[in-house]
């Protein structure tokens, strides 16, 4: 007799992880407005007593005015709950004493006030949206072509994600550009990274089996979590395919149609 298998929400849970546009709310020119019942998804899942963090690729604004446009919204979050890549990218700068050339968003800007920018000798790539122009990108391609040790990073590299209804490039594909050129490897900080994952699990003072990961993208948010160690669940909210159903390369724990769904099911199995 064939063995039943363990639903994903079955298994401990102890902690979540949440990705913000897609699973909260689809982002647009006035905005953004919230996914239907994403709003009371989040108070209740903060209210079952698990951690819940907000792992994110978001680079086109700063952490402060990303929970001020959540707060818009209608959600209710915290600077230290979101993990974005630019505070991690900033630290790993600091370390290695880089000096950056950057390609972001004019917004976030601000995120990178402490990093010295003087005389580059590394690139930095995110959501840079129309400053994704070819003067930067010839530039960042003059700088690592001209450094003896050159070094490029990446705030995530998804492909797309969907912006006021349709589906818009994402950092990938300029990543990917860079690449080919300079013939180099990318370090991407943020998703699908492990240790992206890992930073954000850490923080809930948990381990990676004991954690779910809540996202849109199949590669980067589902595929990374799993990869990480994590269980990695799909949304069908957001840049969600049908065809992502039936994805050549990654299979996720579990499909729901969207953050409320996941949250009831993790919440009813909790008080069994």
């Amino acid at each position: 007799m064939k063995a039943l298998m363990t639903a994903w929400y079955q298994k401990t849970i102890r902690g979540v992880l949440l990705d913000i546009t897609g699973v909260l709310y689809d982002s647009g020119p006035d905005g953004g407005v919230a996914i239907e019942g994403s709003i009371d998804a989040v108070k209740r899942l903060k209210a079952s007593g698990l951690p819940v963090r907000f792992c994110t690729n978001e680079t086109t604004t700063t952490r402060k005015k990303l929970v001020e446009k959540l707060s818009k919204v209608g959600f209710e979050l915290k600077e230290t709950e979101i993990f974005p890549p630019i505070p991690a990218v900033c630290k790993i700068l600091q370390q290695r004493s880089l000096r950056p050339y950057l390609i972001v968003t004019d917004e976030c800007l601000p995120d990178f006030a402490a990093v010295d920018q003087t005389n580059p000798n590394c690139v930095v790539i995110g959501d840079a949206e129309t400053n994704f122009s070819y003067e930067n990108l010839n530039r960042a391609f003059q700088i690592i072509k001209s450094l003896e040790n050159p070094v490029l990073f990446s705030m995530g590299k998804g492909k797309y994600y969907k912006h006021g209804g349709k589906l818009v490039l994402d950092a990938g594909p300029f990543m990917k550009a860079l690449e080919y050129a300079c013939d180099i490897e990318a370090e991407v900080v943020g998703k699908p990274a492990q240790a992206f994952f890992h930073t954000a699990v850490q923080d809930m003072g948990i381990t990676p089996e004991t954690c779910v990961m809540v996202g849109d993208d199949i590669v980067g948010d589902v595929g990374g979590a799993q990869n990480a160690g994590l269980r990695g669940i799909q949304v069908r909210t957001g840049k969600f395919r049908l065809e992502d159903e039936n994805h050549p390369v990654v299979k996720p724990d579990g499909f729901v149609d969207n953050l409320a769904q996941a949250v009831d099911l993790i919440i009813a199995y909790m008080s069994k």
